[in-house]
Formats: C-alpha cells, structure tokens, sequence
C-alpha cells in the first residue's frame, strides 16, 4: 500500500482579533464547534492527523475527542511559525511517519474547505513538492508539505509561518485549481461566522 500523507490543524494561536471568546468554541450550524468541525471535515481524507494545541489547552474543552491526537505548541506564544516548528519536529522525530510523503497544513479556523479539495491535493502530494489551491485567482490553504522541507520548517520561528519556505522551494510549488472558495474562508471575528452560515456546508 502506497504510504499516505499525514494532515496537522494548526490552532495554538491566541486569537485576539476574536475578542474576549475563544474562537475555537464558536458554534456552527452543525452543531460542533469551529475546531472540531475542521478536524471533522479533515479527518474524512486525513486519517492520520493532529490538532496542535497550546499547552495548557484542554482538548475535551474545545469539543474535541478525548483520543483526538494532539501535539502541544511549547512555544506558541511566539507565533505562528514557532507553533508550526513544533508540530513538523514532532513529525521528523516520529519513526512511524518515516515513509510518509508529505504533511497538510490546514489552520483550525477554516471548515468550510470542501473534502474534495482535500482528495485532490492529496492525491497531488509528493516528497519533493509543496502543494496548495487555487481559486478565483488566489492561492489558499491547506498547503501541503513534501517531507523534503519537513526539516526547514521544524526550523522556523516567529509569526512569519512558512511563506518563506514556499518562496524558497517555488521551483517545486504547485497549485491545484479548485470550485471552493472555502480555501479563502477563516474565521478571524465573530462577523464571519455568518459567511460559514450562510455557505452551510459545515
């Protein structure tokens, strides 16, 4: 059986332009919340994943399973980058995960991306490339990560994420066009939940 990629949902990020509330806990129309639906809709294409969560988060709080798999951000305060740094050396120092070929990077604010988006980026993903949609003109999320830039992103610190990876691997960037415009969607304020309402899909 020909290895699959692995999937990480990024939600250690403090949230702040969400105000007071915790982001994570919004409720959508499915009932679940915001996190839990992301893992929800990841999972259908992902069946190896991990929620990236801060430290002192407590999992069953934010809606998740008591066995969701979880890797903990011990620098999540510094950003977005040190939070993915933490997750990717997690994953190198796994020996399970010595023949999987590439890591999705999905952010835990964004489930209204279509499961067929996630199959097709997939089913396009390699060691060496780093793959992501594209709609309406724009590149969105997730991006996934061949294992050959696993190691630079277990590099990074700082808020910055992996937009300098992406620039310094262009020759092995790739983007998939897709109809879903729930690759641009992420919740940053309450007024967006309405958008994801209004889409129904999640």
């Amino acid at each position: 059986m020909r290895p699959e990629p692995v999937a990480v949902i990024l939600a250690a990020g403090a949230s702040r332009r969400f105000g007071a509330t915790d982001k994570r806990l919004a409720r959508l129309p499915s009932g679940r919340t915001l996190l839990a639906a992301t893992l929800a809709t990841a999972s259908v294409v992902f069946p190896r994943l991990w929620v990236v969560l801060r430290e002192d988060d407590d999992p069953v709080a934010l809606g998740l399973a008591p066995d969701t798999p979880i890797l903990r951000a011990h620098r999540a305060a510094d950003g977005l980058g040190a939070s993915l740094a933490d997750a990717f050396a997690a994953l190198c120092s796994d020996p399970s995960l010595s023949r999987a070929p590439a890591a999705a990077v999905l952010l835990g604010d964004m489930p209204g991306i279509a499961p067929e988006t996630l199959a097709a980026l997939r089913d396009a993903a390699g060691p060496g490339r780093i793959v992501r949609p594209r709609h309406a003109g724009r590149p969105g999320h997730p991006v996934l990560f061949g294992r050959d830039v696993w190691a630079e992103l277990a590099a990074l610190d700082g808020d910055e994420g992996a937009r300098r990876a992406i620039a310094h691997h262009r020759d092995c960037s790739h983007e998939i066009g897709v109809d879903d415009p729930g690759i641009h969607l992420d919740i940053d304020a309450p007024d967006d939940l309405t958008a994801l309402w209004r889409e129904d899909r999640v």
